[in-house]
């Protein structure tokens, strides 16, 4: 960490206005990407933002998402840690007794590696960084509400741990591979705003029996082809240890734009 000189007090906030976090938020749309999702109006009642203020200028934001039993608190950083970690100091008497975080490396310090329940691995955060081309297979079709129940019973074989939130399906952004009317493969998103011009995807698996037909390829780049006509800027999360799918994502055109650790935490 930098040894930095602070001239004037800095301030903590709770923002209730989207503009002025948004503002923010873009200056990384990488590092970023579920946290603007999450301005917009399908997630934004679930949500409470912190900031650090310093001569009225926002150096640092944290997201607590409320909308599932435990909460998640987001803090990410870009080169600095400084403000992110002042900020997570100020709060975090004020956070829930247990909760998911997603934090840039070492700021997991605030709350104490002693007080770990369970460390979900490292992450790295992924951009396109290219316009993706059309994938025309008979095999691939998009995914309704009506495709409920095999979606269902596609995750708990092929991805059993995956968090599936069944309204997503309701942006049309769900792609599905059938071989012989069977479901082998999902690609999908975690977040998709129009309003803000964003997509985090996520939900994406392919059945254990098919692996390595580069059917999850196929999938993403479909997904991307559509995501790209509405939104600037495409962003995912993948564990740091899954070689397959980094380059399976590199071979799209998505690069590693940051580095985050996954935990649930007692915060005491």
């Amino acid at each position: 960490m930098k040894n930095l000189t602070k001239t004037k007090p800095v301030d903590l906030h709770i923002l209730h206005d989207k503009s002025i976090i948004f503002d923010f938020l873009k200056q990384n749309s990488g590092l970023q990407i579920y946290s603007i999702g999450d301005l917009d109006n399908f997630f934004w009642p679930k949500t409470i933002w912190f900031a650090l203020n310093q001569n009225e200028t926002i150096n640092a934001i944290a997201l607590l998402y409320v909308g599932m039993e435990p909460s998640t608190l987001l803090s990410f950083y870009d080169e600095e840690s400084y403000y992110s970690s002042q900020l997570l100091e100020k709060i975090k008497s004020i956070l829930p007794n247990k909760l998911n975080m997603h934090l840039s490396p070492d700021l997991i310090n605030i709350f104490g590696k002693e007080n770990i329940i369970e460390h979900y691995g490292f992450n790295y955060k992924m951009l396109l960084n290219k316009e993706v081309n059309e994938i025309n297979d008979k095999n691939i079709r998009k995914l309704t509400i009506d495709d409920l129940q095999i979606i269902k019973n596609f995750y708990e074989i092929s991805y059993p741990q995956n968090w599936f939130d069944e309204r997503m399906l309701q942006t049309n952004k769900y792609y599905g591979y059938f071989s012989k009317n069977k479901l082998i493969g999902i690609s999908g998103i975690h977040v998709y705003s129009e309003e803000y011009k964003v997509a985090a995807l996520g939900n994406i698996a392919t059945h254990p029996d098919f692996r390595g037909q580069q059917i999850g390829y196929k999938l993403t780049s479909a997904l991307c082809f559509d995501l790209q006509k509405t939104v600037d800027s495409i962003g995912l999360n993948v564990k740091s240890d899954n070689e397959y799918a980094i380059k399976c994502y590199k071979k799209i055109g998505f690069e590693i734009v940051g580095e985050f650790g996954e935990y649930f935490v007692k915060n005491s």
